[in-house]
């Protein structure tokens, strides 16, 4: 009588266990199309056993089943493509991190379906913050590093504060066929620079020189203003090819002061640099020299002994300031207050802080010999460079690193989680970085409704880094991790889990039988 009951209990935990297990399958299933969601199975352990004498034995019987964990399958899901640049997957391990701005918790997710809020915090549907840190980008290398400790991912400016410029880049091949078309027997490296008129409505005509191109660099308030480069051929000696160059600006927008006296007022004005590139015979750049306006310049603004060798950038550019804002201490490149900008006409001084040999103290000592003419200590050419081939004037490359203000137009985010602002001057900045974190335990952790994870003693603590690093998979932007249920696998499963009920099912109503049996023998 005893072992029919047994069984009937027996039959009973088969029962719960395997509907158990449905509420699993229809879990899953439910949640086919959730963003995110991670498949659970069930995984059954036998229960306990009695011991029977048989004969000079002792065997066991079966108490039944329970289950013995649920299961949770973390594998990739499918990337569904959306139209959202804020819509985040992961492509291997780690989880994004959200913050409950209610009730401080942080929570975990495969979901990344994020998008700013009106406040400007990148929120999930929940409305929980996703979290990261403030982007920092080298200037020197372009590399992405966060800074700061992680915290709400929030937009706190939509507009980008202008840039000065710092660098004019401008190389081209001056054609070696060319004439010369100004020149100037006393001082033939000058010509063209001693033909400047800056009170004349065109300060240099048309006729002085043989090529120019202009660029437009910006201040600190970010306004622009045009900077030409003129080149004329100089005159032809000791065999080497000599060019001319004259950096300029509007002479209406040179703010610059020396010594008390406006040089907008002087007939130098605009002139922010001037020197020479010299050439071997097969047309590739040597030399460069190049002189401003010396912080001790009197009288005449034009008379050359006004006019030394220039100081040097830290990567060996020579460099020019116009002084555009009219500041107080900024006219001159050694000044405080300077703004300065290395020009780059592809060639530069190896040497620490660059350098100038030769030894002449100011442009009015280089005279007609080309050897008085200072160099660059220890010049190389760039891979880039201005040449002097016999083929027609052209550039190869200019740029310049200034910009105006902008206002954020669009948002990217790239694998590694950098989330980047592109701007409507043409500027894109890096913002944030997202910031993803994993377990050791996967298994431990809690499931709390709303694609959202909690971890627990079991879990352990997270380990919190960047896309592509420590283990961590890379994200892709504008896509979405689904589901990873697999509808065939829950639907053999689930037939499996009916099969399993109906038979223990069958036991009780066996031993409900038997039962019957015993108590109809008492008639």
């Amino acid at each position: 009588m005893s072992s029919l009951m047994s069984a009937m209990y027996t039959g009973i935990s088969g029962l719960s266990i395997h509907s158990q297990a449905m509420s699993v399958i229809g879990n899953n299933l439910a949640n086919t199309s959730t963003m995110g969601f991670k498949r659970t199975s069930v995984q059954f352990e036998d229960f306990f056993y009695s011991n029977v004498t048989t004969g000079g034995t002792f065997g066991q019987v079966g108490m039944g089943a329970n289950i013995a964990s649920l299961y949770g399958d973390f594998s990739q899901g499918s990337f569904q493509d959306t139209s959202s640049s804020t819509d985040m997957a992961i492509s291997g391990n780690g989880f994004f991190m959200v913050h409950n701005p209610n009730s401080e918790n942080l929570y975990y997710t495969r979901a990344g379906n994020f998008t700013f809020d009106k406040n400007g915090y990148l929120v999930d549907p929940n409305g929980y913050i996703c979290q990261g840190w403030k982007a920092y980008t080298d200037s020197a290398t372009g590399k992405v590093s966060n800074i700061g400790s992680l915290s709400d991912i929030k937009l706190t400016s939509y507009q980008l504060a202008p840039s000065a410029s710092t660098k004019l880049r401008m190389v081209t091949n001056l054609n070696a066929e060319a004439e010369e078309k100004t020149n100037d027997a006393t001082d033939p490296f000058f010509a063209m620079f001693k033909s400047w008129a800056g009170q004349s409505d065109t300060p240099l005509g048309d006729s002085s020189y043989a090529y120019q191109s202009t660029l437009k660099i910006y201040d600190q308030a970010g306004t622009s203003h045009d900077v030409t480069i003129y080149f004329d051929k100089a005159s032809n000696a000791s065999g080497k090819d000599v060019w001319e160059y004259v950096v300029a600006c509007d002479p209406t927008e040179d703010g610059r002061t020396i010594n008390g006296v406006k040089v907008s007022t002087t007939s130098s004005a605009g002139i922010l640099m001037t020197g020479t590139l010299s050439f071997d015979p097969s047309g590739s750049i040597s030399s460069m020299s190049a002189f401003t306006l010396s912080s001790n310049a009197t009288g005449d603004f034009k008379d050359l002994s006004n006019w030394v060798p220039a100081s040097f950038s830290t990567d060996g550019y020579p460099l020019l300031t116009a002084n555009f804002a009219q500041a107080s201490n900024a006219s001159t490149t050694s000044a405080a207050n300077a703004v300065n900008v290395k020009l780059d006409l592809g060639i530069h001084s190896t040497a620490t802080n660059g350098g100038w040999s030769g030894g002449v103290a100011n442009a009015s000592l280089v005279g007609t010999d080309p050897d008085n003419l200072p160099g660059m200590v220890s010049a190389k050419a760039d891979d880039t460079t201005t040449t002097n081939f016999s083929s027609a004037f052209s550039i190869a490359d200019e740029s310049q690193d200034g910009y105006a203000s902008g206002f954020l137009q669009s948002v990217s985010v790239d694998s590694d989680g950098v989330v980047s602002g592109k701007y409507s001057n043409n500027q894109t900045k890096n913002l944030f970085v997202v910031g993803l974190a994993d377990f050791t335990n996967l298994q431990g952790l809690r499931r709390e409704g709303g694609n959202l994870y909690s971890k627990t003693l079991d879990s352990g603590e997270p380990r919190i880094g960047t896309a592509n690093t420590a283990g961590m998979g890379s994200i892709a932007s504008g896509k979405l991790e689904q589901s990873n249920v697999d509808t065939a696998t829950e639907m053999v499963n689930m037939i499996s889990y009916q099969r399993g009920f109906q038979a223990n099912s069958k036991v009780i109503s066996t031993v409900d039988s038997m039962l019957q049996e015993l108590i109809q023998l008492k008639r």
